[in-house]
Formats: C-alpha cells, sequence, structure tokens
C-alpha cells in the first residue's frame, strides 16, 4: 500500500526527520488560506500515488495569495498519469542549497534492509543508479541491531556531506530505518533531502516522502490501512482484495485464474513462451472454495481487454471439484461470451473434470497444451 507524500512525512516526523510544517487541503481557498498561514512563497503540491508530479505540472511556486489559490484551483483540477488530484499540500518554500537521496529498501539477494544514499538527489535515483551507479552508497542494515551511529557516519562521509552536518543526517538516516521497520514498509524514502538555508545556517530537511506498506503487514496497523487512498487501486483491484484475492493487472488478452502464486508465475511464462499474452496474475491461494473461485471470474470476465480465460488449478490443499463447482457457479451467473480453457490435475481430479464437461469448457491435460489452446482462441477472437 502506498502513501502519500503528506502521509509519509507525518511519520517520519514521529521518528526525528525533520520536515516541513506543511498543509494539506482539498479546495483552492483552503490553499490561500494555508499560504497567508505559512508565510509566502509557498509550494503547492499535488498529492498522486505516481512519481513525475513536476513534470507533469503538479509541483508549482507561488508567491502571493492569489496566485496561491489559482494554482491550488488549477492543480486540483488535474489527472496525472490517470489518476485525480483530490488534495494538494502546501508547503513554506524552502531555499535548497543542496540535495540529497536516502531511502530505505529490501535487498531480497541479501536478505536485509539496505539504506541507499547519493549526493544525486532531486532526480530519479533508477536513472542514476543506470547511468552512474557508482553515485549510490549501500550499507545493508542488521536486523537486530538496526543502523549503528558510526555505520550513518561512514554513509555521510561517502556521499561527501561537510562534517558539520553530520550529526543531522546521522539522526535521519537512523529516523528513516526505525520508520521502516515500525510501519513494516517495503520502501521508505526521503528525495531529496535538502540543504536549506534557514536563519543564515544550513540545515538537512525532508522535502518529500515516500513509503510503501507491506500489505501483509496491515493488520497490525489498522491506523495505516484507513490511509489507503481508493484511486490507488482499479476497480477489479479493489474487488480482489476485499475477496482476499492477489490479483495484479496486465496488458494482455488471456485471463489466468490460478492456485498458487509459484503456479501463477508459471503460467504467465509458459503463455509468453507460446507467444500468448497474459491479461492478469491473480492467484486465488490454497484451499479456495467455490465463492472465491467465482469472485475470481467475476472479476476476470469484468475486464473489457479479456478474450479468452484460462484455468491452471494444481488440486493438493485446493480440490478439483471445489475449483470446478465454482467456475460452473461464475459461469451460470455471469453468462459469459468468452471461451475459456481448463486444465487442472490434482486431488479429486475426475469429479472436477465430470463437472466441467457439465459446462462444456475446452480442456486440456496439460499446462503447455491450455496455454496453446488459450492463446489459439485469443488470436482468432482478435
Amino acid at each position: 500500500m502506498k502513501l502519500h507524500e503528506y502521509q509519509s512525512k507525518q511519520l517520519f516526523a514521529r521518528h526525528g526527520i525533520p520536515v516541513p510544517q506543511g498543509i494539506v487541503v482539498e479546495n483552492a481557498a483552503a490553499a490561500r488560506e494555508a499560504a497567508r498561514a505559512l508565510g509566502l512563497p509557498v509550494v503547492i503540491k499535488a498529492q498522486v500515488l505516481v512519481g513525475g508530479r513536476g513534470k507533469a505540472g503538479g509541483v508549482k511556486l507561488a508567491h502571493t495569495l492569489d496566485e496561491a489559490e489559482e494554482l491550488a484551483d488549477r492543480i486540483l483540477s488535474m489527472s496525472i498519469k490517470g489518476l485525480p488530484v483530490r488534495r494538494v499540500l502546501v508547503d513554506s518554500a524552502a531555499d535548497i542549497r543542496g540535495e540529497i537521496y536516502l531511502g530505505a529498501v529490501i535487498d531480497r539477494a541479501l536478505r536485509r534492509v539496505v539504506l541507499m544514499a547519493s549526493s544525486a538527489g532531486g532526480v530519479d535515483i533508477e536513472e542514476v543508479a543506470a547511468k552512474t551507479p557508482e553515485k549510490i552508497v549501500r550499507v545493508a542494515v542488521d536486523p537486530f541491531i538496526g543502523l549503528p551511529e558510526y555505520l550513518a557516519r561512514d554513509v555521510a562521509v561517502a556521499i561527501g556531506l561537510p562534517r558539520e552536518h553530520w550529526s543531522e543526517f546521522i539522526k535521519i538516516a537512523r529516523g528513516l530505518v526505525e520508520a521502516f521497520h515500525a510501519y513494516d514498509a517495503s520502501l521508505a524514502e526521503i528525495n531529496p533531502l535538502a540543504l536549506v538555508a534557514a536563519d543564515g545556517h544550513l540545515r538537512l530537511l525532508a522535502l518529500d516522502g515516500k513509503m510503501v506498506i507491506d500489505d501483509n503487514a496491515l493488520f497490525r496497523h489498522p491506523e495505516l490501512a484507513a490511509m489507503r487512498d481508493p484511486d490507488e487501486e482499479s476497480e477489479a483491484e479493489r474487488k480482489a482484495r476485499a475477496a482476499d484475492l492477489n490479483y495484479v493487472s496486465l496488458d494482455g488478452d488471456i485471463g489466468c485464474l490460478v492456485n498458487g502464486a509459484g503456479l501463477a508465475m508459471a503460467t504467465l511464462d509458459i503463455i509468453q513462451h507460446f507467444g500468448g499474452r497474459p491479461a492478469n496474475f491473480l492467484d486465488v491461494a490454497g484451499g479456495a472454495k467455490a465463492d472465491k473461485v467465482a469472485a475470481a471470474l467475476r472479476i476476470l470476465l469484468a475486464d473489457p481487454k479479456v478474450k479468452v480465460v484460462l484455468f491452471n488449478i494444481f488440486g493438493g490443499i485446493t480440490r478439483c471439484d471445489e475449483v470446478a463447482r465454482g467456475i460452473v457457479q461464475a459461469i451460470e451467473e455471469i453468462k459469459p461470451s468468452v471461451p475459456m480453457v481448463a486444465r487442472i490435475t490434482g486431488t479429486n481430479k475426475e469429479e472436477g473434470d465430470r463437472i466441467l464437461a457439465s459446462a462444456n469448457l475446452i480442456t486440456a491435460e496439460s499446462a503447455a497444451e491450455a496455454a496453446q489452446k488459450a492463446i489459439a482462441l485469443a488470436r482468432a477472437a482478435a
């Protein structure tokens, strides 16, 4: 689950990370009052869960109250990469003298949280990693010790931060790692962590923030679950989450309904191997009952891109007859117009085959055969 900038910065502040005292508003008049309260100039920032806000015109500097109101009205009427802007963050403008990237992310190869820092802040870190990887400093964090002070200092030295800012940086870096662990994040980043001139001094300030929370840990954080932005998900993704299904929309035309994440990934690979294009990843998981399978099929069939549905079921914990009943139940309810190919094997396969035969589904004995039949049907429909 992604958090908005203002939400991320609120959580960062709880862990000692200095952030601007911004005000979130949902209309232009409130933006004017926020600018009055903060003092001019101010920055008006669209709050949407996509990158590239600045390039899309979603971040603007206002020097007057009229300008703040006008810019907020303009930004609130925008959609950025398909997402509507429903609120803006009004921050005091900062006199930026330098920018740093600082982030914590899971490195699956190391099986550790890794702190990354770069003196090339304020730009796409992916671009820096691709073109100048030597500018990114990485240190692994011990899960039992956390980020010790000496290691944070090493990072500050490695990115060339002036000595007078080491103490500030250490506090911020350790706070970021603490926040990452405290909220079960998969990503926590500050970009930019800026050197800002204020009252004749330079200090570090987290001007932007981003957090991604592990959905599997939200039961421990009901206050974070309540922050979910419904615009982040498509209608299909919302329905899948409500039905406890693992669903990701893709851009192909073969709808896939599979039990087990590993088998689902393999199914996508098999389809692509034979020249097809999967329309989704959908895992009904082990032990799925008929009602869950029916809910999954309804989600697939609601996608106008889907020209054929492929079922690939291995009956271990999940019984083939239960899955077959779910398929038939959904077909009876929805009366789909697209063809369906089913490959089921494992527990109660014979009963499952008998049930599917009553619905006149196209069957296959192997995943490869099922994929090839689905691809042929999708091409014929196209």
